[in-house]
């Protein structure tokens, strides 16, 4: 079974083409979604976050996302270090849920597979390229955010055209060339190759 993985930088539409592939029956890991909830539910993990950040950053049982955010977001080092209790378990969890996945190919959706180094546990890497200008607007318009603020997110993540470079396959994002027979395309040739 083939190891995909599915990055692009903030507001690029991992999460639209994650659900095209997903409406074709390819099962997909969103490793944000899953880093939160190791967070929550992992005590090792959360234990860590705590010795990091201080009681704050849990709020009734639940991680405080909003005060984590405002920490990191002005503090470099912190970031890494967060990064570095994260990232590590959400890869191996990933890796386990996808050996254990039936079909000839699955995903993994996540920003940051070239900064984690996550990269080397997959077979072929799909990387979403959309205007930046789209990005920042789709940000604002999806979280209520200021455009400082979605700028201060797009500053942690590596550069857009560097990361598309190291991608096997490009799929365009940009409102004028259609997005689902990109994908339903791409869904075929990881078909034909899966089976070879």
């Amino acid at each position: 079974m083939l190891k995909i993985g599915l990055t692009g930088g903030i507001g690029s539409g991992k999460s639209t083409v994650a659900a095209i592939f997903n409406v074709l029956s390819v099962p997909i890991y969103y490793a944000d979604k899953e880093a939160k909830r190791l967070m929550n539910e992992n005590n090792s993990i959360t234990a860590s976050v705590k010795s990091l950040f201080g009681e704050k950053s849990y709020s009734e049982g639940l991680l405080n996302r909003q005060f984590i955010a405002s920490v990191i977001f002005n503090n470099p080092e912190k970031r890494i270090e967060l990064n570095n209790i994260i990232h590590p378990a959400t890869i191996k969890d990933a890796e386990h849920w996808m050996n254990a996945q039936q079909s000839p190919y699955c995903i993994k959706e996540a920003a940051l597979i070239f900064e984690s180094q996550s990269e080397n546990k997959l077979d072929f890497i799909i990387g979403i390229h959309s205007p930046i200008e789209l990005r920042i607007k789709r940000v604002i318009e999806r979280d209520g955010i200021s455009e400082n603020e979605v700028m201060q997110r797009m500053q942690v993540q590596m550069n857009e055209e560097e990361k598309l470079k190291k991608c096997d396959f490009i799929i365009h994002n940009n409102e004028s060339t259609l997005l689902i027979p990109q994908v339903v395309e791409l869904h075929h040739q990881l078909l034909d190759i899966a089976n070879k």
